[in-house]
């Protein structure tokens, strides 16, 4: 393994009562599951379908996500391997394995990756996504980077942001995009009770404390 290394807008008075009532389901509020990897699909994740069986993979920018990526995955028993990919980026996937079927039939169409009607974030979700793909803009900015190629899912993601309280601007990819863009100390502050405490590869400064 690597070594770990240094909205659309939505009704603020809507997005602080969802984020109240949302911090019951912060990050250290339950047990993990594999319905947590939502998250991942949130942003940059991808999940792929082999018969009965379906295979998570998202490429990071830094090898301390690639830790806490592979010891969130282990902590749901799912085994994950790695492998550095161009741009000094790397590959973080799991085995095919039928526990993750359930994920993959929820979030393809085909081939085409969209969020289930239904879909919300969660503290653990929210934790996986700014793990893979969160990124610090000091002195009060956070960014949650979305999928490339999924602009499909673009909406939905940000209509969920906002019901959990981080209503976002939606960046494009001409703006240093696509991403979320989560502004204010207030919302950072939500941002951090739903994520919990920053996990210990994560260099400072990354994680909304």
């Amino acid at each position: 393994m690597p070594q770990a290394g240094p909205a659309q807008r939505g009704s603020p008075q809507q997005g602080d009562d969802a984020g109240r009532q949302l911090v019951f389901f912060g990050a250290d509020a339950a047990e993990p599951t594999v319905a947590d990897l939502a998250g991942l699909l949130a942003g940059p994740g991808e999940v792929v379908r082999m018969g009965g069986t379906a295979r998570l993979s998202v490429q990071v920018d830094a090898a301390w996500r690639v830790h806490v990526l592979v010891a969130e995955l282990a902590s749901r028993g799912l085994a994950a391997s790695w492998e550095p990919t161009e741009g000094a980026r790397h590959a973080v996937r799991t085995s095919y394995t039928r526990v993750l079927k359930p994920l993959a039939a929820a979030w393809l169409h085909g081939t085409t990756k969209r969020p289930p009607d239904a879909f919300h974030l969660t503290g653990r979700r929210l934790r996986l996504w700014l793990a893979a793909a969160g990124t610090a803009e000091p002195p009060d900015c956070f960014l949650l980077r979305l999928g490339a190629d999924d602009q499909e899912c673009w909406e939905s993601i940000g209509v969920a942001l906002a019901s959990a309280g981080l209503a976002g601007t939606l960046l494009g990819p001409g703006e240093g995009g696509p991403a979320y863009r989560i502004t204010g100390r207030r919302r950072l502050s939500r941002l951090a009770e739903l994520v919990g405490a920053p996990p210990p590869a994560a260099p400072t400064n990354t994680w909304p404390t």
